[in-house]
């Protein structure tokens, strides 16, 4: 699968000696799948949940040496994620949706997504046979860039020695990418969800190199903000991973058509919480306020950005009370976004043109 390009178009390119940049991502669902012989391929395993700072230094490496060798960049990940497989119930929730890997992958550059369906019976493959049969045979890398904590095969049996070992001998070499840090330790996933497990999406931004994000679709809810005079959006979240409750400065991403349109942006103030001034205690219900539109949204598919928290959720006297206390939201959020207008700007699309 080829989106946004053409795979005659990438023939007439390689034919030609051309690099295919701007053609886009190739998707391939599968080592079994892979229909041609990669050229040159520089490669990279692993989950990649979040696509935050640490990974995109691998990244950055891979598609940086696949360029140098006139060859292609590629990602071998897994889906499910192997802990929803093999520890269901200790799982860590995950931060993006296999959608928005997939965008973030191909924005940081990378030719060839394989995206590999983890099973039990996967599970059970030994860490030699994963090395000769998908690496080698199916790939075919000349070089392998990994992660310094990187375990592969049945049980996580696989070592960095091993494959440092193997690689050499199957004819591709293998470089371990140091951890990057912020603030003195380490970036990684799970700090990440800690961060948003306390309302940190402005450090968890840090992490991550762009705002914490979570997409889904408008949905209709209760018109209690309505009532109030502050209309608001609600998200049925697809992510997996919400920050804590509060009221959040924020930023609507249009995906899809119509008014407004894909790719526009609206600064926001978002409710995420149980709405405790009427005893509403179901599920967590995340409600933005558009700060600078009125209409209906019913239906659109969004990624809402968290930019700051403002304050953690409160339950009030009365309706009255808390329509004061939105007025007072909108109007933080308001100097918030102001005094960082770069919040609220387009993504650049992949390959790093900007969204109109």
């Amino acid at each position: 699968m080829r989106w946004p390009g053409k795979r005659a178009a990438e023939r007439r390119g390689r034919a030609a000696g051309i690099r295919r940049g701007g053609l886009g991502l190739e998707l391939v669902r599968g080592t079994g799948s892979l229909s041609r012989r990669i050229e040159r391929p520089v490669l990279t395993i692993g989950n990649f949940d979040g696509v935050h700072l640490g990974h995109r230094a691998i990244l950055e490496t891979v598609v940086g040496r696949a360029r140098s060798l006139a060859g292609e960049s590629v990602l071998l990940t897994f889906e499910p994620h192997p802990r929803k497989v093999l520890q269901p119930d200790r799982s860590p929730s995950l931060l993006v949706t296999l959608d928005q890997k997939v965008e973030l992958i191909e924005a940081a550059g990378i030719d060839v997504l394989i995206v590999e369906p983890f099973d039990m019976e996967f599970a059970r493959t030994p860490p030699a046979e994963f090395v000769t049969e998908y690496l080698h045979r199916r790939i075919g890398p000349t070089e392998v860039y990994v992660g310094y904590d990187f375990h592969f095969g049945k049980d996580r049996e696989g070592s960095m020695r091993l494959l440092t070992e193997t690689g050499p001998r199957l004819g591709f070499s293998v470089t371990i990418i140091p951890e990057v840090t912020v603030d003195d330790r380490d970036v990684n996933s799970t700090r990440i969800r800690d961060l948003l497990g306390r309302g940190g999406v402005e450090e968890a931004g840090k992490l991550l190199g762009r705002p914490f994000s979570v997409r889904g679709s408008i949905v209709e809810g209760m018109k209690r903000g309505r009532e109030m005079g502050f209309p608001t959006a609600n998200l049925a979240p697809d992510s997996e991973t919400l920050p804590s409750p509060g009221v959040y400065a924020s930023a609507v991403h249009f995906l899809d058509d119509g008014e407004p349109g894909r790719g526009q942006v609206m600064p926001a103030v978002t409710n995420l919480g149980y709405r405790p001034t009427f005893d509403d205690r179901r599920d967590l219900v995340a409600e933005a306020h558009l700060l600078d539109f009125e209409g209906d949204l019913y239906g659109r598919k969004v990624d809402l950005d968290f930019l700051a928290l403002l304050r953690g959720e409160q339950k009030f006297e009365s309706p009255e009370a808390l329509g004061e206390q939105i007025r007072k939201d909108v109007a933080e959020a308001e100097r918030w976004i102001a005094a960082r207008p770069e919040s609220a700007l387009p993504r650049e699309s992949p390959r790093g043109e900007r969204e109109a």
